[in-house]
């Protein structure tokens, strides 16, 4: 048997009561992840390595206004695929390696995009207090550069009103950041500002260069909770998401359905706003528009010549009831996907059972709604996975967040492969694996899904893997143990994948690596 060779040593426990708002980090390694009880009674490896077997299919197609597919942001892509081009661990020899991200843990990194130009890892780390841009090594996780950015304002009604649900249910704050076409993140921060932000080195030290500022104080109320005024009278709409259209157009989307573009040349904001509808989740875009869910309908819209935002047609869906335990909202939990440009796929939030939905992207007319998982046990709040006509959603029934999740708990789980055919949509397999909440990927090179499991345990112990599942099959190929215990679950999380073939995991404790020790039989 396999096992993986850690580089870094797993040292200490898990404290009863995490340090969710101590200090950040300074710019240098903060040490590896520390394991839980039980390392020693779970597997460190089970399966084979892959051989690899490609997804056909055509290439997703670049935003020119974007880094390469891969590269470029959450989702992997402007069309939110969650697929990427280059190979992944294949499972050969693997390597485990952590970085804590902060002395005081916990360090959650939530995006991790790779730099081309300068094969660097751009990342932004979220805790309860305190968020930062972080410029890391890809292959020793050490940090070269760090930015503190706005704390959120759900931090301060979190504590105050000791309802920490309010942090876990908030994605703003800049995890939907991207790259752009020349490596500059672009995001858009809890101060109401989208910034852009270049990595350079001089005299040999890394540092962020804020190259652009755009204040939308403006146009977004920003009457926001404060330590010194936890409770203020006006609204306060946190800024979500940023991702250009393939003309240039930065948009920008709020929690309580605001939509904006900003013009990066003129500065020029146009806004609309969905009453009475909420944005949780990112969007995509191709060349022929951009696409939104609310918490109620699915949108394509595109800007008008001068730049508004404009609806070209609008889909309600069954929001069923209530939110439900998987979700952290009542609605879609995904991001809306593109297949070709020709696509755009969702899930709705139905009873007793959530569906795959298939809009096409010119007119929104439905192509098929497709039954996923089992009655009552079916949600999910991560982007689908697709390629070519292929869709891959995951089941996050049972989990809301690391907290709350029991040790020895899981997820109910489950994996699906759906295929859009000339006659509406199948179901081609169903995995058992439990990947509690990450937002898994896909090797279009290695035809593999990578999810991040947990098995429920009798003993407690809560013991992590990276899962490759055969994209053809369904079939689980191998799993790596990562770790043991809290810090290693990875909240909402996603899957990064890298050039070299590494992929990465934000845990709770901070950030994860595994790779192939070798790429030969």
């Amino acid at each position: 048997m396999m096992r993986p060779t850690r580089r870094k040593i797993w040292t200490g426990g898990v404290a009863a009561v995490l340090a969710l708002c101590s200090p950040t980090a300074a710019a240098q390694a903060a040490g590896p992840v520390p394991g839980g009880p039980g390392g020693d009674k779970v597997p460190a490896y089970v399966g084979a390595p892959a051989v690899p077997r490609p997804i056909a299919g055509d290439p997703v197609p670049a935003n020119p206004h974007m880094a390469a597919p891969g590269h470029a942001a959450m989702h992997a892509d402007s069309y939110a695929s969650d697929t990427y081009p280059f190979l992944g661990p294949l499972g050969r020899d693997p390597q485990v390696l952590s970085d804590a991200k902060a002395y005081g843990l916990p360090g959650l990194c939530s995006t991790v995009n790779h730099a081309r130009s300068t094969g660097l890892l751009v990342a932004q780390c979220t805790r309860a207090s305190t968020f930062t841009l972080r410029l890391i090594d890809p292959v020793t996780l050490e940090d070269l550069a760090v930015h503190e950015l706005p704390p959120r304002p759900s931090t301060v009604t979190a504590v105050t009103g000791l309802d920490f649900d309010k942090i876990m249910s908030d994605t703003s704050g800049g995890a939907y950041f991207y790259l752009d076409s020349q490596d500059r993140a672009v995001l858009a921060d809890s101060a109401f500002h989208v910034r852009r932000f270049a990595h350079v080195k001089k005299n040999g030290r890394w540092s962020f260069q804020v190259t652009d500022d755009w204040d939308l104080g403006a146009h977004v109320p920003h009457s926001c909770p404060t330590w010194r005024k936890p409770k203020p009278q006006g609204e306060c709409d946190p800024i979500t998401s940023v991702q250009p259209d393939w003309k240039g157009l930065i948009w920008w989307v709020t929690r309580q359905g605001r939509i904006g573009t900003l013009d990066p040349d003129t500065g020029r904001v146009e806004v609309i706003r969905l009453d009475g509808e909420e944005i949780q989740n990112s969007f995509a875009a191709s060349r022929d528009g951009v696409s939104i869910v609310s918490n109620h309908a699915l949108y394509q819209l595109k800007a008008d010549a001068r730049g508004r935002p404009e609806i070209l047609w609008r889909r309600t869906y069954d929001r069923g009831t209530g939110r439900k335990s998987g979700q952290l909202d009542q609605g879609s939990g995904t991001t809306p996907t593109f297949l070709d440009g020709e696509y755009v796929a969702i899930t709705d939030n139905a009873e007793p059972r959530m569906n795959v939905q298939v809009h096409r992207a010119d007119d929104g007319g439905l192509v098929c709604r497709v039954p996923v998982f089992e009655d009552g046990a079916s949600a999910t709040d991560n982007s689908l996975i697709g390629f070519g006509r292929s869709l891959v959603v995951e089941n996050n029934s049972g989990y809301a967040n690391f907290l709350k999740l029991p040790a020895g708990g899981s997820s109910v789980g489950g994996m699906s492969r759906v295929d859009v055919t000339e006659d509406g949509c199948r179901t081609v397999w169903t995995s058992k694996e439990r990947s509690p909440s990450t937002v898994a990927k896909a090797s279009v090179a290695a035809g593999l899904v990578y999810a991040y499991t947990k098995e429920p345990r009798e003993d407690r112990v809560d013991a992590w893997y990276l899962t490759a599942i055969d994209f053809h099959t369904g079939r689980t190929v191998y799993k790596v143990l990562t770790g043991t215990g809290k810090y290693f679950d990875n909240n909402w999380a996603p899957i990064n994948l890298g050039p070299d073939g590494t992929a990465y995991i934000g845990v709770v404790g901070g950030l994860v690596a595994v790779r192939d020790g070798s790429r030969t039989p």
